[in-house]
């Protein structure tokens, strides 16, 4: 909880989506945070490795929309994405709007492709590991980030310059989370991007990410007072 944070004036939904081959329980320490800092959230698990990206959006997104609406109506349904979630979110958006869009934090998106797709995408056992949507997120002109374009709402982008797994960063060119280099995760259009030391399977979890997170929620700009984070 971020000191001194007002109570928020009206009714708000956050909507959490994982990433590729993760469950809602890697967004849990988010999900507590933005609770205690007044939000309605749904934590929305997916199948993420069963269908290719346009099927997982038109599935995942409207039912976790339906979800913010149970209860007392809410003035605006906001996203905090991981990875793939990211992507999810601009192909929905791309198709169509979502009424009472508010605020959108993705977290490591590859938001242009990953070298590693590039590089390992047809190694044996690569599709089993990460479905349909993991084959769609090279860096490629055709891949589905690249062809989605700029986006227009309110987007900050949180991702990391420290990597655990050196071998995966050895494909990646640039400083990266071990996944997803940073100059990959920048999208045209985006309200605020900011580089944290931290890697791409546990930044939702660092609790710098999380106040940072709800920082952009409430204000739409992330925080520079934070000692350890840097804007590019």
């Amino acid at each position: 909880m971020i000191p001194g944070l007002p109570p928020l004036a009206q009714p708000e939904c956050v909507i959490l989506l994982h990433g590729l081959a993760r469950t809602a329980d890697s967004m849990e320490e988010m999900q507590e945070a933005l609770q205690e800092a007044g939000y309605r959230v749904v934590n929305y698990d997916y199948p993420s490795r069963e269908k290719p990206i346009a099927e997982l959006a038109g599935s995942v997104i409207p039912a976790a929309l339906a979800a913010c609406d149970e209860g007392e109506p809410v003035v605006s349904i906001n996203f905090v994405t991981h990875s793939l979630g990211g992507i999810l979110v601009r192909y929905f958006i791309s198709q169509q709007p979502i009424d009472k869009l508010g605020r959108v934090v993705m977290l490591s998106p590859p938001n242009h492709g990953s070298e590693v797709i590039d590089k390992l995408g047809d190694m044996p056992g690569f599709d089993w590991l990460n479905g349909p949507a993991g084959d769609q997120l090279g860096t490629e002109a055709g891949s589905v980030p690249n062809l989605l374009g700029k986006v227009d709402f309110e987007l900050g982008i949180i991702t990391g310059d420290r990597s655990i797994n050196l071998i995966l960063s050895m494909l990646i060119p640039g400083p990266d989370d071990g996944k997803v280099s940073i100059e990959r995760a920048k999208i045209a259009g985006m309200t605020d991007f900011m580089v944290v030391h931290h890697s791409h399977p546990f930044i939702m979890s660092e609790p710098d990410v999380i106040e940072q997170t709800i920082y952009f929620l409430r204000y739409g700009r992330f925080s520079r007072s934070e000692p350890g984070l840097s804007r590019e």
